[in-house]
């Protein structure tokens, strides 16, 4: 007997509201969801509301042979003017189940991908632990610092993990930590984070307090916070520090359309108003080219590209 092909009659997002419980969104604007406030729109864009919705949304996405993108709190992604094919996926912090575990010498806590940062460094206070303050401060969600590897000449957001719980097609599980380096951990293919488990030490918490209060005071100071960005846009290469580089180009201040190289840290770009993710990449693509033929370093973006470029 021949096969009978299945044919879906209605888009894959009608399918996915009809089959997902979350909130499901079609060709929404993702500027609004990006610190820099800029790019084009998601295809479809889902909010899973339980872990189960969010393996349904994957397998959905799999089947259909559709890519699947991560949107944490839209820091340090810069997302095309022509928007993202696919599936973009957004967790809610509340999606995971937040935990806590102390004992004599510390305690463990399970922070949920969709959380912010800042939600562990509040739980590390809380109950009197240390050994995330170079987190202080940082933008972003769990889901990304672990993803990225986050952190400061101070630390980096692996070296405090125990165990990462990942979602696929096939169902949600835990495992031990991937092997991670600077801005980079090796996460298996497909699978997204929905919670990270951290191991953190009693200590002196007044201490903590006074290296967390310094290193928020120095990001103020010497980054354009109050302006829109998405933090740090290269890597520093060994041995130099990508600002330094920059300014030595003399590109501290340049603008292309509405993006700006900051006034305050040279590694950082603003929107001033207006600005597109194309004003953003000729930018990059300047410091770049300028850099390596004054100075013969390569700068490596930092910024997760997410979507479609012009």
């Amino acid at each position: 007997m021949n096969a009978v092909a299945v044919i879906h009659p209605q888009p894959v997002e009608a399918w996915l509201e009809r089959l997902l419980p979350g909130e499901v969104k079609r060709d929404e604007p993702l500027a609004p969801w990006c610190t820099v406030r800029v790019g084009g729109s998601a295809d479809v864009l889902v909010r899973p509301q339980s872990p189960d919705t969010l393996v349904t949304a994957l397998g959905l996405a799999k089947a259909e042979g559709l890519p699947v993108w991560v949107l944490g709190l839209g820091a340090n992604t810069l997302v095309g003017d022509l928007g993202v094919r696919g599936l973009t996926l957004k967790l809610p912090a509340s999606t995971f189940r937040e935990e806590v575990a102390l004992d004599e010498g510390g305690g463990t806590l399970t922070v949920s991908a969709g959380a912010s940062i800042a939600r562990l460094v509040t739980l590390m206070k809380q109950h009197r632990l240390v050994g995330a303050e170079f987190l202080a401060g940082v933008p972003g969600t769990i889901g990304g610092a672990v993803t990225m590897n986050a952190g400061t000449k101070h630390g980096e957001c692996m070296s405090r993990v125990v165990a990462l719980e990942l979602a696929t097609a096939d169902g949600v599980g835990w495992v031990d930590p991937p092997t991670y380096r600077y801005r980079h951990t090796d996460l298996p293919a497909g699978a997204v984070v929905t919670r990270a488990r951290f191991r953190l030490p009693v200590g002196d918490v007044a201490a903590s307090q006074a290296a967390m209060d310094a290193d928020v005071g120095y990001r103020k100071r010497t980054q354009p916070l109050s302006q829109p960005n998405f933090g740090s846009v290269f890597t520093n290469p060994p041995g130099h520090h990508a600002g330094a580089l920059i300014e030595k180009a003399g590109l501290k201040g340049h603008t292309v359309g509405a993006a700006q190289i900051s006034t305050l840290h040279a590694n950082w770009i603003v929107n001033l108003g207006g600005a597109t993710a194309h004003d953003v990449t000729s930018l990059m693509a300047l410091a770049q080219a300028r850099v390596l033929e004054q100075q013969g370093v390569t700068l490596t973006p930092e910024v997760k590209r997410l979507g479609d470029f012009r």
